[in-house]
Formats: structure tokens, C-alpha cells, sequence
């Protein structure tokens, strides 16, 4: 007769590890919820253009304190792969997009100094992506650039 360990009141045929089913079955849920979460934590185009714009609108503030403590007139001017700070010395500032499918309405430009209070100005960014998104980078003239979902200077 077969013994078990001591307090072990389990015949060796009933004490089993776990079956194989068993174990497919904790493999494909991990395998799904992992799935789930890569997913969730794609880069969408959405996020990708208020980085843009985000970027931008820094970009246009720093442009701007450029001019002002240069005293020379700057402007960014839209291109077809990218953009341009026009009237900076070298090095300047960066001349292209964070994503390729970032788009400006073609020969847009601002006017960014040298005088301290400029004109009102909105820039409208979209993705190539997704079209009927849209991102306004804006400033009435005297505050910093921001980014908006509306062109008005003063719209949330």
C-alpha cells in the first residue's frame, strides 16, 4: 500500500498538476488581454497631430522671442514636405514635421516679429490620415501661440 507524505491525506492518483487544457487556456487569455493592451496603446493619428501642433506652436513662440531679440523680421512659411523660418540665422529652427501625414494649407505664412505685439494670427494643421481632423495653432497677437479646436483666438 502506498503512503503519502505526512498530513497529506491525497493518494498519489489524485494529486495531479494541471492538465494541459488547462494550460492552454491561461496561455490564450494572457495572450488576448496582452493584445488588448498593445492595441490600446497604438499612436493614433489624432494624438500624432496635437503633437505637431503642440510642437509647432512652440516653435512659433521661440520664432517669435528669436525676432524680437534679433530685431529682425521673421516669417514661417508652409512648404510642400515641411515648413521654414525665414529671416533666422543658421542653425535656425527645425524645418519639418514630427509625422509625415501632418498637413498646413499650402503658402501659408506667419509673421512672427520683429515688433513685440503682432497681428492675430490661426494656422489650421490636419492629418492626411484622418481628414476631419483638425487642430488650430493661434494667438491674438500678444498672448503665446496655443493650439485650439476652433480658429477663434479666444474659443476653447
Amino acid at each position: 500500500m502506498q503512503t503519502s507524505a505526512a498530513g497529506n491525506k491525497c493518494s498519489s492518483a489524485q494529486a495531479r498538476g494541471f492538465t494541459l487544457l488547462e494550460l492552454l487556456v491561461v496561455v490564450a487569455l494572457i495572450a488576448i488581454a496582452t493584445a488588448g493592451v498593445s492595441f490600446s496603446l497604438r499612436d493614433s493619428a489624432e494624438s500624432a497631430l496635437e503633437r505637431d501642433a503642440d510642437r509647432l506652436a512652440a516653435l512659433l513662440e521661440t520664432g517669435r522671442a528669436k525676432a524680437r531679440a534679433n530685431g529682425m523680421a521673421v516669417v514661417w512659411r508652409a512648404q510642400a514636405q515641411g515648413f521654414v523660418f525665414e529671416g533666422l540665422p543658421p542653425p535656425g529652427l527645425p524645418q519639418n514635421w514630427l509625422t509625415a501625414t501632418t498637413r498646413v494649407a499650402p503658402g501659408t505664412a506667419m509673421t512672427l516679429g520683429p515688433e513685440p505685439l503682432i497681428e492675430p494670427q490661426a494656422l489650421a494643421l490636419s492629418n492626411g490620415q484622418s481628414p476631419g481632423k483638425t487642430l488650430w495653432v493661434v494667438t491674438d497677437g500678444l498672448k503665446p501661440f496655443k493650439v485650439q479646436r476652433s480658429p477663434e483666438p479666444g474659443a476653447p
